[in-house]
């Protein structure tokens, strides 16, 4: 093959395939060239004037490396691998570092190899980092533990390209030994290993990025992203479908330090990867907010690659994988045509490729285990007048905190009429019978209930309502149609079941679109602000690492101490 190589790149024969009539974006130099690219097999082989066995006019359009999303969770996208493949490669993403800590938080290992399995019916490059957090903490319950001994076992293996986001930051701070074994497994194999550490500063930051934490999503704001770049770490520019932050730090972004920078969707559903796209909306964020449009391009590939050591990815040279997406211009980022190692896999917003979810195995089936509940499982009593509210905020998976007062009758609180709703997060791994509850405001519903089998990071049933009845109705829904979706007023329910792990379909992405989309109605006529993603944003408030308050199955939560929280507030 070396030999075709060289042969092609010389022309002592023809290429088998020229790209011609283009623009190449060199990402080296950010130059922007009128230049033909030969591609031999699956590498591309020059870049100049050539003649191929077959060619392809670009017609005047903007040739780019192939899209890196540096930090996704496919389960997010509530889609098979194959339907997230098809929605996302036609918007030019060609490889993803994926993290699925959501189905292992279910299904233990299994789960990532049917993830692994999945994405091998299409062309998108997929790399699995091994989770690091299953469960996220020692504060809920989750379907599947993976313990220190664990790690060690399994990043070792062809399965995993890292370690997954570590969001024990307290533990690792704090010298956990089981913390600790994990990063020092991946070290040990040379693997990386990305970070979670909203908040984080100072001598704090330094302690986590020196303990072997190379990357960081999760930065709140530009100031959080420049420190963290200061200090040689990669900043992964979010937008995602809740947490949307490319706007704001890539305000952090300057000629000196474009290079700690790269892109990510992070958590992005169906249906925002439908209208809006994928790592193709975070460039036009990113160049709306005022990056420039090459330097985000930039990290949106070269930086990606060379950040996780993909070789041979992320710029169209000689001897890079022919992983190449056409763009019409440098600002709207419209993809006509996407290429993954040297063959044409997407076309004018269409995959060329099949994207039916093949046959699920046993171990992602099945996975919902909850007792039939009852509106009286919903009570909350409080002695006094006063509770810790749950503030959630738009655009954002950071959540306030606020005492506010409660009215109360017959051992329970009042809702209806006023800003407070019922939170609740029912354990469905192992027939605890665990239901934490709590009080959340700024959401917007009334009437009603929503609930989801889709609660960062151990997924277990979480719902939101003003009245016991539409909860109880809602969540035992989706108990009797293992996992999913669901809507409940006024005694009446509408759902989308998720039948992979409960977090994810088997249907063909359209339809679930379209499912989605008008249950994702259904839930904003009862109020909900739309700010906020109907279904998304409700799953983050399970999310312990995260501050302020959280709720587990276990209870109130405050991220900021570590540590559980009393409903019942002082007086």
């Amino acid at each position: 093959m070396i030999e075709q190589i060289i042969d092609a790149a010389l022309e002592r024969k023809k290429p088998s395939l020229v790209l011609k009539n283009g623009k190449v974006l060199n990402v080296f130099t950010g130059a922007l060239i009128a230049a033909d690219i030969a591609v031999e097999g699956e590498k591309i082989v020059g870049i100049g004037s050539y003649a191929g066995e077959k060619e392809i006019d670009l017609a005047g359009r903007i040739a780019l490396p192939g899209l890196i999303d540096a930090h996704v969770h496919i389960e997010s996208s509530q889609l098979s691998p194959e339907g997230f493949a098809g929605l996302v490669m036609p918007r030019g993403t060609t490889t993803v570092i994926a993290d699925p800590h959501e189905i292992v938080n279910v299904c233990g290992i299994a789960g990532a190899q049917y993830i692994a399995d999945a994405a091998k019916n299409t062309p998108l490059e997929v790399k699995l980092m091994l989770p690091s957090c299953v469960p996220a903490t020692p504060f809920e319950t989750s379907g599947a533990v993976l313990t220190g001994a664990d790690t060690e076992k399994y990043i070792r293996s062809d399965l995993f390209f890292g370690l997954g986001e570590f969001m024990n930051y307290p533990g690792v701070l704090n010298g956990d030994k089981e913390a600790l074994q994990k990063i020092c497994a991946a070290r040990a194999a040379g693997k990386a290993a990305d970070g979670h550490a909203p908040g984080v500063r100072g001598k704090q930051l330094c302690a986590y990025i020196a303990a072997g934490i190379a990357t960081d999503h999760e930065c709140g704001s530009a100031a959080e992203a420049e420190e963290r770049a200061e200090l040689g770490m990669y900043v992964l520019l979010r937008e995602g479908s809740a947490a949307k932050n490319a706007a704001e730090n890539c305000r952090a972004v300057t000629p000196y330090n474009l290079r700690r920078f790269l892109f990510c969707t992070d958590d992005r559903h169906a249906a925002d990867l439908d209208k809006e796209g994928h790592l193709d909306n975070a460039l036009r964020v990113a160049v709306q907010a005022g990056m420039d449009p090459i330097q985000a391009v930039i990290a949106a590939t070269l930086n990606a690659a060379e950040a996780y050591r993909l070789q041979g990815k992320g710029a169209i040279a000689p001897g890079y994988d022919a992983d190449i997406a056409v763009f019409d211009d440098l600002h709207a980022f419209r993809c006509a045509m996407t290429f993954k190692k040297g063959k044409c896999v997407a076309k004018e917003g269409k995959a060329l490729f099949d994207t039916a979810c093949r046959p699920l195995p046993g171990a992602v089936k099945h996975t919902v285990r909850l007792q039939k509940l009852s509106p009286d499982d919903f009570r909350l009593p409080l002695q006094s007048g006063k509770a810790n509210v749950i503030c959630m905020q738009p655009g954002t998976i950071v959540t306030g905190r606020a005492v506010r007062s409660v009215q109360r009758d017959r051992g329970d609180v009042l809702l209806q009429g006023g800003p407070l709703l019922k939170l609740a997060v029912a354990e469905r791994h192992r027939g605890t019978g665990n239901i934490g509850l709590a009080l959340a405001e700024g959401f917007g519903l009334r009437g009603g209930a929503v609930a989801l089998t889709v609660a960062h990071d151990s997924h277990n049933v979480i719902a939101v309502g003003d009245n016991n009845e539409d909860l109880a109705a809602a969540v035992n829904f989706l108990s009797s149609s293992g996992g999913g979706l669901a809507v409940a007023a006024k005694g009446e329910v509408h759902g989308v079941p998720l039948d992979i792990a409960g977090l994810m379909s088997s249907l063909p992405a359209e339809e679930y679109v379209s499912r989605v989309n008008a249950l994702t109605e259904r839930a904003y006529a009862l109020g909900i602000d739309r700010r906020f993603d109907a279904f998304m944003s409700l799953s983050f408030l399970a999310l312990l690492v995260i501050p302020s308050l959280k709720l587990s199955d276990r209870g109130l939560f405050d991220a900021e101490k570590f540590a559980f929280c009393p409903v019942e507030a002082d007086k």
